[in-house]
This record gives structure tokens, C-alpha cells and sequence, in this order.
């Protein structure tokens, strides 16, 4: 089944590769979306593939690239709309 995440993840999570090795996890799963960083130093994401996939991208959210200090993960999971055609890192806000 294909499902749709809404992720932000809180704590040192910018200037530590965490947008990059999100995308290459995407990408590894089958995801397609996006993350980007965020003014309030938090990370911000939307995942949309196999719900398995997506669950697989959230649980690397959760602990991030060498270097990420995660504080928190928070989910919201949304209708799958199909709105991707691929992953990418978004900049700007």
C-alpha cells in the first residue's frame, strides 16, 4: 500500500550532511519527495512511496547521518497523492 509522510525532525540535524544522505536513503527505498532545511534549524521532509519504504526512510529520520544529534521525529501521516516523480533536497523556505 502507498502511503504519504509529513516529517520534521528537530535537533543538530543541519551541517551534517542530513539533507544529502536522506535523499540517497529515498532513493535506495523507492521514495520520492522531498527535504529541505528550515529556519528554526529543524529538517523538514515528504515522503511518498510503499508504506514499508516510507517507514524504513522515517527510522533513518530518527537517528540521521554520522555527526546528527536527533531530539525528535515527528510524523503525520497524509493520503497518498502521487505528486513526485522523484527525491530531492529543496533550498529555501
Amino acid at each position: 500500500m502507498k502511503t504519504r509522510a509529513y516529517v520534521t525532525v528537530a535537533g543538530r540535524v543541519q551541517g551534517v550532511f542530513f539533507r544529502a544522505e536522506t535523499k540517497r536513503e529515498a532513493e535506495r527505498y523507492g521514495v520520492k519527495g522531498w527535504v529541505r532545511n528550515m529556519p528554526d534549524s529543524n529538517v523538514e521532509a515528504v515522503f511518498e512511496g510503499e508504506e514499508e519504504s516510507v517507514k524504513r526512510l522515517i527510522e533513518f529520520c530518527r537517528l540521521g547521518p554520522s555527526g546528527a544529534e536527533v531530539t525528535s521525529v515527528n510524523v503525520r501521516w497524509e493520503p497518498y497523492r502521487e505528486e513526485f516523480g522523484r527525491f530531492e533536497v529543496r533550498y529555501g523556505y
